[in-house]
């Protein structure tokens, strides 16, 4: 808790690098830059400057939040001719145009305060100087190693003398990382999308077969957009809009709104049951509608409208788990699976989250990746700059809304949300996770908007996440009899372990409006920390 502000990161280090910042008098926009550009070192399989992201803004002074898309774009050159399924995964087709660079430069020029180069550096601080690895780092660096030899630009740089991991304690260095950051901080957005970094990324491209030009990372730009937002039970809930798909989480808590009293009790057997089939239809309707809403039409309105929240409410059985196609778009779906619903025609990896907030009362909302663990596995060249594989969350197959092509922007599963009480700033949530994004952020809302928890014990609940036909993991820590129940409801049900990654590693802060203070939650899912001041 803080009375002068709240950082809560993945990771001690960046929610310090965060917290000094605001100490030395920076605002929430400044500290947020210190904790991502931080984050890119000290986990670097999840994010950094090679990445992608958005981000939430609340400006107090403004009294609106505003959304910042920098979640890249498909190279010019990209056709699903170029890809196959590995290809779109690992390697120098994978990546998209790295956005975060662009994002974090914007949010400064728009409401930063500090110098650039003093926000950088913790970051290149920890890069240079180097920074101890943690168990996490260790058994994630191990998980990978193989998919960094293939690369040696990778291996060399990520990896100690004869290609082995490092081992938790050991003190790492990332000198070529640290020069391009501090590069970055000094001659600011110009250098990485036209400059000497521009020059190096196309030309490593090209020599590798890759798709990203010069012209390509010169055209780039990020948008400041409308969030979409809903009411819930009194609150008003934002989230990015399109091409993100934080429209699924507003589209279960629609859905939700409609059960009251022992429908939706904490670990209910009814309640989850209702939870679950409602994830499974919102998660169908985001496959059927998700996309780039420059090149497919997605109809928001209609999805988070009462009349068809109500009409998908009708189709849950409170007997029988229902099959679901998947987490993504495929053309076999599973016998008996859901179909989509028809909102146009009804009238009525692995990623990262934090947040900030300040004395002032602006808070910062923020989730960027990679993709997967390291992205697509390659480093460019000698700039210890890892590129996303975001091109993995595209569609090849045809009749997809997802389906990769030039320029476009991939259904994106990042979802940072704000939430108000009354006008007042009262909470910021999100989480990592892949697909299973909507799935985490929905149940983490549901956590201290329905049943009153704060927000530590709202990270700290268990989760279940849903993938394919009436297969749900969930981890162990769920009651038995409540799994059993499920059971004979239909649903397959797999236990993960009592605090798994692959549901997440949620951040939140909670304002109290009467008091004035702030309450950081940190997941110990992951290295996160929460730091008030």
């Amino acid at each position: 808790m803080g009375v002068n502000g709240m950082v809560t990161s993945a990771h001690p280090l960046s929610s310090l690098a965060g917290a000094q910042v605001l100490q030395d008098g920076g605002n929430a926009v400044d500290a947020a830059i210190a904790v991502a550009t931080t984050l890119g070192i000290v986990e670097p399989y999840m994010s950094g400057a090679g990445g992608i992201g958005m981000a939430l803004v609340y400006m107090a002074r403004e009294g609106r939040v505003r959304a910042l898309n920098f979640s890249g774009r498909a190279p010019r050159a990209a056709d699903t001719a170029r890809f196959t399924d590995d290809t779109k995964e690992t390697g120098i087709l994978a990546p998209l145009i790295p956005g975060n660079v662009a994002g974090w430069m914007e949010l400064h020029r728009t409401y930063g305060s500090l110098d650039r180069e003093r926000l950088f550096r913790p970051a290149v601080g920890y890069a240079r100087n180097g920074f101890p690895i943690t168990h996490i780092n260790s058994l994630v660096i191990h998980q990978s190693a193989a998919r960094l030899r293939r690369f040696p630009t990778s291996a060399a740089f990520m990896l100690e003398a004869g290609g082995k991991p490092p081992a938790a304690g050991v003190k790492f260095r990332m000198p070529q990382a640290a020069d391009t950051l501090e590069k970055i901080a000094r001659h600011g957005p110009d250098i990485f999308y036209k400059g000497e970094i521009a020059e190096k990324l196309a030309r490593f491209s090209k020599e590798m077969n890759g798709l990203i030009t010069a012209q390509d990372l010169a055209d780039y730009r990020v948008e400041w957009q409308e969030p979409i937002a809903i009411d819930y039970r009194g609150y008003r809930v934002h989230v990015t809009p399109p091409n993100s798909t934080g429209f699924q989480i507003l589209q279960t808590l629609k859905v939700i709104e409609g059960f009251s009293g022992a429908d939706i009790t904490h670990h209910g057997i009814e309640s989850v049951h209702i939870l679950m089939e409602a994830v499974k239809l919102c998660v169908t309707d985001r496959i059927k509608w998700g996309g780039d809403p420059d090149y497919t039409k997605i109809p928001v309105k209609a999805v988070l409208s009462d009349g068809y929240a109500a009409r998908q409410r009708r189709r849950i059985d409170r007997s029988a788990a229902a099959s679901v196609m998947g987490e993504r778009f495929a053309l076999n779906r599973p016998m008996g699976a859901l179909t989509p619903g028809s909102p146009e025609e009804f009238d009525g990896g692995m990623t990262t989250h934090f947040a900030v907030a300040d004395r002032d009362g602006n808070v910062v909302s923020v989730t960027q990746t990679l993709g997967g663990y390291f992205g697509s596995g390659v480093v460019v060249g000698d700039t210890g700059l890892f590129l996303n594989n975001m091109c993995s969350y595209f569609d090849l197959e045809e009749g997809s809304s997802n389906r990769i092509g030039p320029w476009k922007r991939v259904d994106f599963v990042i979802s940072p949300t704000q939430t108000f009480k009354d006008g007042k700033f009262f909470l910021s949530m999100g989480t990592p996770g892949g697909w299973g994004i909507p799935q985490t952020t929905s149940q983490l809302l549901m956590n201290v908007l329905d049943h009153g928890m704060n927000v530590q014990q709202a990270v700290e609940a268990p989760r279940f996440r849903y993938y394919r036909d009436r297969y749900v993991e969930m981890e162990e820590r769920f009651p038995l009899n409540l799994r059993q129940s499920l059971e004979m409801k239909g649903h397959k049900v797999g236990i993960v372990e009592a605090w798994s990654r692959s549901v997440g590693g949620a951040h939140a802060i909670q304002v109290d409006a009467a008091s004035g203070t702030f309450h950081g939650g940190a997941d110990p899912r992951r290295d996160g920390v929460a730091i008030g001041l």
